[in-house]
């Protein structure tokens, strides 16, 4: 009985599942298919990802989800670009951003710049200052 259960927590630890990922409420396959990059992280650049991302950190330049969400967490100070499938903000935003499906600003969110999606939700408390669209070719993916 003890070796199938040192079998199964081999098994999740294989996974990047711990037992205090799973009490801090992240699912297995958030575990294993999202990105993130904490609040100590510093970035400068073009970043490109394939899979779902979650920035608390300070990123300046581009960021492209494209057929993937994005969510700024309430500690990032990002000064970019934004492409993205879904994007969420409960941080600051300094640049335009371009979502394919959905833009989700939080009530912590503060965001300078043009958004344009087809759905665009802004919780009360949120800040925008810029321009927003959400016409039938919002979203497009094209900065």
């Amino acid at each position: 009985m003890k070796n199938q259960r040192t079998s199964s927590k081999n098994e999740d630890t294989a996974r990047g599942l711990t037992r205090g990922s799973a009490a801090r409420g992240h699912s297995a396959e958030e575990r294993r298919t999202n990105v993130w990059f904490g609040k100590s992280v510093a970035f400068k650049g073009d970043l490109l990802s394939a899979e779902d991302m979650a920035l608390d950190g300070q990123i300046e330049g581009t960021i492209n989800v494209r057929d993937h969400s994005l969510t700024i967490g309430p500690d990032a100070d990002i000064r970019a670009d934004i492409v993205g499938k879904i994007v969420i903000v409960r941080g600051r935003v300094k640049g335009k951003i371009i979502a394919n499906e959905k833009i989700y600003l939080h009530e912590t969110a503060s965001v300078e710049g043009d958004i344009s999606s087809p759905t665009i939700v802004i919780a009360e408390g949120a800040t925008f200052r810029g321009t927003s669209d959400m016409s039938a070719r919002a979203g497009s993916g094209k900065p």
